[in-house]
């Protein structure tokens, strides 16, 4: 298992005593349509971690893969005028994963996490592990536990 997958499953259980079950896949899940091949799941399952800059800092929106934001939504949710996708350095610094790989939670900072509406129309959902080639599976239910999350509509029509 990869080096950062492995930190990802430590921080999972000795912060939040959850123990993901991480499977890695050499073709990568980089995209969520790559990723919901791989796994053998529909795209809407993966749960795709994002970080936007706000007019307050950063926050993770965590996304259905079959959606696309629709920032205005987004940005009310989230109770700011603004939001555009955060500087990749920026995102490395402050949330401590590199974009293609950042999972919903375990990050280095405490930010404001939005949770796409969607995912809860799930059983199970997919996220990235803290590489392009892993994954973890949870409920939504367990996400809006782990992340402190707050569901909304933020999804383009």
């Amino acid at each position: 298992m990869h080096e950062r997958a492995k930190e990802f499953r430590e921080i999972a259980r000795d912060r939040y005593e959850f123990d993901p079950d991480i499977e890695e896949f050499s073709a990568g899940t980089e995209t969520a349509a790559a990723a919901a091949e791989a796994i053998g799941c529909t795209v809407g399952q993966i749960a795709s971690s994002l970080v936007v800059e706000t007019d307050d800092g950063l926050a993770v929106i965590v996304t259905s893969g079959a959606n696309r934001i629709d920032m205005d939504r987004a940005a009310s949710a989230l109770g700011v005028d603004t939001i555009a996708m955060a500087d990749a350095a920026e995102v490395r610094e402050v949330v401590g994963w590199s974009i293609g790989g950042i999972p919903p939670f375990c990050h280095e900072t405490d930010l404001p996490t939005l949770l796409d509406e969607s995912l809860f129309e799930y059983e199970q959902i997919w996220a990235a592990a803290g590489t392009p080639q892993a994954v973890f599976r949870l409920t939504p239910e367990t996400l809006a536990r782990l992340t402190d999350g707050q569901q909304a509509v933020i999804a383009e029509e």
